[in-house]
């Protein structure tokens, strides 16, 4: 969850950790720090966000050309001046950042207050930090083999950075089921959790293992060993990213610039992957192993949060055009459940970070059992990319706003890509259909950019319903996932509580809350269901609901029953995620505004999720 940034070099660190910082916060924005290495370790952190750390740093002599930053979402510990990162070790020799869980630290800070050490903060990363020192003094050997041994005894997660005051020309990080890249710049090194901090000195990255420890020093070569300290040749790799992608681009908010890029990131999601005009679908990943694909027994999508929901379309998408069973699972609630699992079952891992720890432990768990592996995500050389037996990029580019827009539109793009790819292959999809679907799928962008040439009208119905203080989502068939993501949209960044449904399942409890106070937003573009959800609507109303519903263009006899309606173009009914998605952004985007929400940083939450 945390972001963390470090550099050794020629150049002034300060700066360069403190803009790292700022490009990762949507990592973590609980409380920040920065430790720079001179003469003695000079070490700043305040709680909230990096700006509030900028403003502690004013007065502070930060010259020094090695050092470390973190900004941090809380786990053991609130959020405070104290518990914030980097931590240092009793005697200051050591100081540290950290993103993870040590899951034993009790019992090893109990040994080491036995040992005399005292602890400030309630964390487990100034355990972490404490363990290796005294490793350090017992046994006089190196930092990093002193981390190397204190990893041997900590169990949990975690990416790590350690500067030692006694050393002042050398960085060792590790890691553990959190991410951590190695840049390669001229005569400098940056670690950092992901690309950003790094795109704008160099393009050469080293994606770390799980398990290795790397040693950077200053003017000379790196060198990557794993846990059991035997030497690694790490590959290196070129990133395809620009610095304009980190920026807001004019836009007010990372969320608006990243729903009005969907027209193009859809568009890429499908480029060299489908042409209608020659009538073929090919989806990379898939291709090596179509034959698995034809012949399981089960599809098993595990994700999380927004993916979770792409999964349940995907569900839809996958029973109905490839005939193929689907079930689909919280990957925190699959890994511990002993789940039946056999060669015959594909696991498709859907995460737009690639890091997300439960997906990657759902994973570990599916590979023991023998079953094929697939990935779906967004961020090039992640852990789950490099886990998986085979996948496909979503190619959504860099999504900074924590509440995912296209990143979402994305997946299902591709979803529906690898649907019609094998409902192709198995003959379970006839031609005419699948002729139908792939020029549907190419019009998607043009359709999408008339779409958000509703957001003043969307603008509009948002300050009408912006009060609200709870809200209701329904859809039917397809819809229904798309109802679910629409309802966390609006959690995430309005704080509103809001609640999707089945709409047939109002009946079943959630009608007893709907009065003249409630907005129900209903996805009402299912023709296979259009007379169900007229009923449905006329059951809000007599409650004196209020209704938003999102239609077809041209639908007047929808439009008059509603309180307001939004027209989306016709679409075929497997592809209507897609489109209602667009609408149901912009309306939790418009109220979080108007109620003064932090858009990009909503509270308590972070982009991505790698601690469980």
């Amino acid at each position: 969850m945390c972001g963390i940034v470090a550099y050794i070099g020629d150049k002034q660190a300060f700066p360069i950790i403190l803009e790292g910082l700022k490009r990762l916060e949507y990592r973590g924005y609980d409380s920040a720090g920065i430790s720079i290495l001179n003469d003695d370790i000079t070490t700043v952190k305040k709680k909230g966000k990096v700006s509030e750390l900028e403003k502690a740093t004013k007065n502070v002599d930060m010259n020094g050309t090695i050092g470390i930053g973190h900004t941090r979402w809380a786990t053991h510990g609130k959020p405070d001046d104290i518990n914030a990162h980097p931590h240092v070790s009793n005697s200051g020799r050591l100081t540290l950042i950290h993103n993870g869980i040590i899951e034993n630290y009790a019992s090893i800070k109990t040994a080491l207050i036995e040992l005399g050490h005292n602890f400030k903060s309630e964390t487990d990363t100034e355990v972490l930090v404490n363990l290796i020192e005294e490793l350090q003094n017992q046994k006089n050997i190196s930092l990093e083999d002193a981390v190397r041994e204190a990893l041997t005894r900590v169990v949990g997660a975690y990416a790590i950075v350690v500067i030692d005051k006694n050393d002042p020309n050398v960085l060792v990080g590790a890691r553990k089921s959190s991410p951590l890249v190695i840049g390669i710049g001229d005569n400098e090194y940056f670690l950092a959790s992901d690309a950003s901090p790094i795109i704008k000195f160099t393009n050469k990255v080293v994606y770390l293992q799980d398990e290795e420890i790397v040693t950077v020093r200053r003017n000379a070569d790196f060198e990557v060993r794993n846990i059991k300290n035997q030497i690694q040749t790490p590959q290196i790799k070129e990133l395809d990213l620009k610095i304009e992608e980190l920026e807001k681009g004019g836009f007010d908010h990372f969320m608006l610039k990243e729903i009005f890029q969907q027209p193009v990131t859809i568009f890429e999601s499908m480029r060299g992957r489908i042409n209608a005009e020659e009538g073929w679908v090919s989806v990379g990943g898939m291709q090596d192993h179509m034959k698995k694909f034809e012949n399981a027994n089960r599809l098993i999508f595990v994700a999380c949060g927004t993916s979770w929901h792409s999964a349940l379309i995907a569900e839809y998408l996958f029973e109905d055009l490839a005939r193929v069973p689907v079930e689909v699972e919280y990957a925190s609630e699959f890994r511990y459940r002993n789940p039946i699992i056999s060669e015959n079952d594909v696991v498709i891992a859907l995460s737009q970070s690639g890091e997300t720890a439960d997906t990657l432990a759902a994973l570990s768990l599916a590979k023991k059992k023998g079953a094929l592996t697939y990935g779906i995500v967004n961020v090039i050389g992640s852990s789950i990319a490099r886990m998986t037996d085979c996948g496909s990029y979503i190619h959504a580019g860099p999504e900074i706003g924590v509440a995912s827009t296209k990143a979402f539109t994305s997946q299902l793009v591709i979803l529906s890509l690898m649907a019609l790819n094998l409902g192709h292959r198995k003959g379970t999809i006839n031609e005419g259909d699948f002729r139908k679907l792939i020029f549907a799928l190419e019009s998607l962008p043009s359709k999408v950019e008339r779409i958000l040439k509703l957001n003043e009208k969307i603008k509009y119905i948002s300050a009408e319903i912006k009060n609200s203080q709870h809200a209701l989502y329904l859809g039917r068939g397809y819809n229904f996932p798309a109802a679910l993501e629409g309802a966390l949209k609006l959690k995430e960044i309005s704080y509103i509580h809001a609640e999707g449904y089945p709409a047939a399942e109002m009946k079943h409890g959630p009608i007893a809350l709907i009065d003249e106070h409630m907005p129900v937003i209903v996805i009402a573009t299912n023709e296979s269901a259009r007379e169900k959800i007229e009923s449905n609507i006329q059951e809000v109303k007599a409650r004196k609901g209020i209704v938003i519903a999102v239609i077809l263009e041209g639908d007047e006899k929808i439009k008059e029953m509603a309180d307001y309606s939004i027209e989306i173009p016709e679409v075929a009914e497997p592809l209507s995620p897609l489109l209602s998605a667009i609408p149901l952004q912009l309306l939790s985007y418009h109220i979080a505004v108007m109620r003064d929400c932090d858009v990009d940083q909503p509270r308590n939450l972070a982009k991505s999720v790698t601690v469980e």
